[in-house]
């Protein structure tokens, strides 16, 4: 087991793992650890905790420092200069007429590199923009084409619901999100009951999709046959929220002929039906039970068969020889009537 802390550099941002070493970093504190891009500035999410080493993506880096007052007033002065260095790449953009959008600055902790965040709709050849901002700052220049979900998540907004975004807030992880989810939670599928800020579908549409899938478990398909108190009946539609379906009696079952109107029945007032078998409470779950019983039998059974072979005459007392055996004289018989 090897001894982890959670850090996180932006509000909302990913988790990034940590070797404490011998520093006893508490959560809500910050530090100074040292990443892939340089020394960085992050808040301790994630206390001190024991994860298995099949679990750390290699190599681990390690936390250098608990944050200093003084570590404290560089990170505010780099959001500081965020500011300036936002209007003055905004300005560079408009000069060069680049079909860019800035959404984004960050400057790295020990101010080695300033990346800027952008949308673009294709390919954008910046190269000058970046020798003009490389002329004004004196460091280095990292432009990011990100996506419109990025997007979403640095500007931050009011989702449908109303309440603040939860990619801004608390979501670390896009997850993929289908439209399968929205027609299983009965859901419309109008782009614009569905989707969030973004254009994307919105990333809630994921919360409840388990708990959905394992209600839909415990009710009949739609189409599927059932028995109801009133009689056997189709199955139009389902609740599962209520946890109840509608459905259409049968009234002839000659001519297959179902009832005009939907009557509605909760899950503990329906059966399965299983008017094939023979079993005397047709509710499906006694025939399967029987079924089960009755293949685990004629396993068994077989198992019997194959192995017992008491009455025949060969050496082996077993099936395969016996067969062996048994169609050899058909062969010669076949011989002698010729």
């Amino acid at each position: 087991m090897v001894k982890v802390v959670g850090v996180r550099f932006k509000k909302a941002g990913k988790i990034y793992y940590f070797d404490p070493t011998d520093i006893l970093v508490e959560k809500g504190q910050n530090v100074i650890v040292e990443t892939a891009r340089g020394v960085e500035f992050g808040e301790v999410v994630v206390g001190i905790k024991e994860i298995s080493e099949e679990e750390i993506v290699a190599p681990l880096k390690c936390v250098i420092r608990i944050a200093t007052g003084e570590d404290e007033s560089i990170n505010k002065e780099n959001k500081e200069k965020q500011k300036f260095a936002f209007e003055c790449c905004l300005e560079k953009i408009n000069k060069h007429d680049l079909d860019m959008k800035l959404i984004d600055v960050e400057y790295t902790f020990d101010n080695n590199k300033i990346i800027f965040y952008f949308t673009a709709d294709g390919r954008i050849d910046f190269r000058e923009l970046v020798k003009d901002l490389a002329s004004v700052f004196k460091t280095r220049i990292e432009l990011r084409q990100i996506g419109v979900r990025d997007e979403a998540k640095m500007i931050n907004g009011l989702g449908p619901c109303g309440r603040t975004l939860c990619c801004a807030t608390w979501l670390g992880d896009f997850e993929p999100v289908s439209i399968k989810m929205a027609k299983e939670q009965s859901l419309s599928l109008n782009p614009t009951k569905i989707s969030g800020i973004c254009g994307r579908l919105m990333c809630c549409l994921k919360y409840e999709h388990e708990m959905y899938e394992c209600m839909k478990e415990n009710l009949p398909n739609v189409g599927e046959k059932i028995n109801t108190p009133d009689g056997e009946g189709i199955v139009v539609d389902n609740n599962v929220l209520l946890e109840s379906v509608k459905v259409r009696l049968v009234e002839d079952k000659d001519k297959n002929k179902l009832s005009e109107d939907i009557y509605i029945y909760k899950k503990h007032e329906i059966k399965k039906n299983c008017s094939d078998c023979k079993c005397p409470h047709k509710d499906g779950q006694e025939c399967a039970k029987q079924n089960k019983e009755s293949k685990d039998n004629n396993k068994n059974n077989k198992h019997e068969i194959d192995k017992n072979c008491s009455d025949c005459k060969c050496p082996h007392k077993g099936q395969q020889e016996c067969a062996k055996q048994n169609k050899q004289p058909k062969k010669n018989n076949k011989k002698t009537k010729e």
